[in-house]
């Protein structure tokens, strides 16, 4: 493992592509929607944002381009050590605040008792396994998630997975051997598909791979959209491209075609609206609203769904209408979104702040 001492000014950021930072939180608003939908209607083919699941595959995809842009061109100066360390700090502040919220909403839910059927230890070593990102299907009441007091989680797993892969093999990889592994990911992405009827895997149960396949494919196809300077240059701007992402969440779900539509838009549509996304023009009052989004998508992807559970045991208790889920859903993602806002302002940018000045005098 390289242990090169960097300068401290090759920590700093590149400039970001800001409409790719706002689909990323069109992508996270979609993925809460999502959540509560699929609680308010449990039968997907009647569910409007079925296919929202599949957000998680833009943000794998999305994450591929942006490790390869940021440290391509700088890992072998940095270190592997020195890279690990900023990808700890980007991401885990918001993996045990999400971890912490899951466990109060755990033991203080309004309309649940569940926490009564775990002993203490038992909640402890959920919650010790949620923070260390240490996979654990414990509660079998809600469908043995890898991570029950935040299972969006999962997806950080195999984003720290992918970040190690990297840090130390892909990163060191030709082209022409990443479009190989790309093309055999393709054919694992097809067949997960057809073998597990769509591609909402990798969460819990017994789809524990899938989820590897998902990031497999996915963040190698964003290394090489960067790779290949594939920059689809277009006056098109970002409602527009917030549009034709927001059509792949809203493909109608339909058990006979979901093999065949879930690998496409992986395989070919999430790419396409990174190469859009990264050559589209922007205005500046979009600009603010994509830094915006950009900065709240990773604190709302990781602190919704605690209330998210909370939703769960409300429906199940006191059994609403639609008219007043109507009601209910919209008003609690906007909540859901201050809250994001106020977690970042107050909490993760603050904490991310002090570990990178931390590092950088240490250096």
């Amino acid at each position: 493992m390289t242990v090169t001492k960097p300068e401290p000014a090759l920590l700093k950021t590149k400039p970001h592509f800001e409409i790719l930072d706002g689909l990323r939180g069109i992508a996270a608003v979609s993925v809460v929607i999502f959540h509560f939908m699929e609680i308010a209607v449990p039968d997907y083919p009647k569910n409007f944002i079925a296919h929202a699941y599949l957000a998680v595959d833009f943000f794998f995809c999305l994450s591929g381009f942006v490790i390869a842009y940021a440290y391509d061109s700088k890992l072998e100066k940095i270190g592997v050590l020195q890279f690990f360390k900023l990808r700890l700090i980007r991401l885990h502040p918001l993996v045990v605040i999400g971890s912490v919220l899951g466990l109060l909403t755990f033991l203080f839910d309004p309309f649940s008792n569940l926490h009564l059927a775990y002993s203490s230890g038992k909640t402890f070593l959920m919650f010790l396994a949620s923070i260390l990102l240490i996979p654990y299907a414990s509660v079998h009441e809600r469908y043995f998630n890898f991570f029950h007091f935040n299972p969006p989680t999962w997806s950080l797993f195999w984003e720290y997975i992918a970040n190690i892969f990297y840090a130390l093999i892909l990163f060191k990889l030709r082209n022409k051997t990443m479009w190989a592994l790309l093309l055999i990911a393709a054919v694992l992405l097809g067949y997960e598909a057809n073998y597990a009827g769509n591609l909402s895997v990798g969460w819990g149960g017994g789809n524990f791979t899938g989820g590897g396949i998902r990031v497999f494919y996915s963040f190698l196809a964003g290394m090489l959209v960067y790779r290949t300077k594939w920059i689809v240059k277009s006056r098109l701007g970002f409602p527009l491209i917030s549009i034709l992402l927001i059509i792949a969440f809203l493909i109608p779900f339909a058990d006979k075609f979901n093999p065949i539509t879930d690998p496409l838009v992986i395989i070919f549509y999430f790419p396409f609206l990174i190469a859009l996304g990264a050559g589209a023009s922007l205005s500046a009052k979009n600009n603010r609203i994509c830094k915006f989004l950009g900065e709240i998508s990773y604190p709302l992807y990781m602190v919704h769904y605690p209330f998210i559970w909370i939703f769960f045991s409300y429906v199940e208790a006191a059994k609403p209408t639609m008219g007043q889920l109507e009601t209910v859903i919209p008003i609690a993602t906007v909540l859901l979104i201050g809250l994001a806002y106020y977690v970042l302002v107050f909490f993760d940018l603050p904490l991310r702040k002090y570990f990178t000045a931390r590092m950088k005098k240490n250096l």
